[in-house]
């Protein structure tokens, strides 16, 4: 099969044969059609710190992905060959506190697709089972089937605290800041503002519906909500930045008593005023990943059932182009201008 491969430990990937992955017992085998361009795949192509501090070679990357099963182990019990599905990127032990209290998401020995074993940048990948979702919805398309992922981290984080009548501030507009704003709207926000300096983005985030995009190289964030009319601050912070002034604004513009769902990872560390952080009686909480898998039921229901978000999370992505056409692809997400980035595995 052909793949994306990092045969060792430099920057840059190979479109390579490499054998085709064998299903175990518990395994279900994939033919991949489609998949994302993640940020963790950009930091593995380019072999940064943060990739040589958790990657061993070689390697095939790639987690976000959708495809059709063709092949199930011995001991598969509800997916069957021919079944459309995506799938859940981190694998975890289940024999752990957390995986045994449910918390599945929380699991300390996770192990990543596409991180800490073969990924989905193959035209087959191989993961358990209990990692699969299978779409029973025909009208979830390979391209939105293939973002499934980065919807779930959308949705965990937006669904952290209960959003009906709330002002909603979302730092960052790249795609799961994106698809946050279709989800608070689902979930009946109030006023949404989203910040970020990408003007491309930004109008991006309009034609979600976004109340307010400010480009923070401008305005500041209190501006912005004299311009939405508020008087106490906004009432939920979503911080999809990891951008070094992003949680410290944030935190500036919050209301007492306000909650904030942390996504973005911050490549430095982030001097924050816990003083007022006691004071004004705020909530941070820290999220990775999905809920295993409520996020993923949550997802599905939303899709199913409201049109308008069915558009919205459709047209995050911007970008598809043959899996061969790959260094373009990196090189459009790296850019950092347009939505998501998807590649085409049944076109090589």
């Amino acid at each position: 099969m052909k793949a994306l491969y990092k045969s060792r430990p430099h920057a840059g990937f190979e479109l390579v044969d490499r054998p085709e992955p064998e299903a175990g017992a518990s395994d279900v085998k994939i033919r991949v059609m489609t998949t994302g361009i993640c940020g963790t795949d950009l930091h593995i192509q380019s072999w940064d710190a943060w990739a040589q501090s958790i990657i061993e070679t070689p390697l095939i990357a790639g987690h976000e992905f959708y495809g059709e099963v063709v092949e199930i182990g011995e001991d598969v019990r509800d997916v069957k060959v021919g079944d459309r599905v995506s799938g859940e990127g981190h694998v975890v032990c289940g024999i752990c506190r957390n995986c045994r209290a449910g918390r599945r998401q929380m699991c300390i020995h996770t192990v990543s697709v596409g991180v800490q074993r073969d990924g989905a940048f193959a035209e087959y990948v191989v993961i358990p089972e209990t990692n699969v979702w299978v779409h029973h919805d025909e009208s979830v398309t390979p391209e939105l089937g293939a973002i499934f992922d980065p919807f779930g981290n959308a949705v965990h984080t937006a669904l952290s605290f209960p959003l009906v009548g709330e002002d909603v501030l979302i730092t960052g507009a790249g795609p799961i800041g994106l698809m946050a704003i279709a989800v608070a709207r689902h979930a009946g926000a109030r006023k949404i503002a989203i910040t970020d300096v990408s003007a491309p983005r930004l109008e991006l985030a309009r034609r979600m519906g976004v109340d307010l995009a400010v480009d923070v190289s401008k305005m500041r964030v209190r501006e912005a909500q004299q311009e939405l009319g508020m008087r106490e601050g906004f009432d939920i912070g979503l911080e999809m930045s990891g951008h070094p002034t992003a949680l410290p604004e944030m935190i500036d513009n919050m209301n007492h008593g306000g909650r904030i769902a942390m996504l973005g990872l911050p490549s430095q560390s982030i001097d924050i005023d816990w003083g007022k952080v006691v004071t004004h009686m705020l909530t941070l909480k820290g999220i990775y990943g999905r809920e295993m898998f409520e996020t993923w039921y949550a997802m599905s229901a939303m899709l199913s059932s409201n049109p308008v978000l069915h558009r919205s999370i459709s047209a995050v992505v911007t970008d598809k182009l043959s899996a061969a056409d790959w260094e373009k692809g990196f090189e459009i997400a790296r850019n950092g201008t347009g939505g998501k980035v998807v590649l085409d595995w049944t076109e090589l």
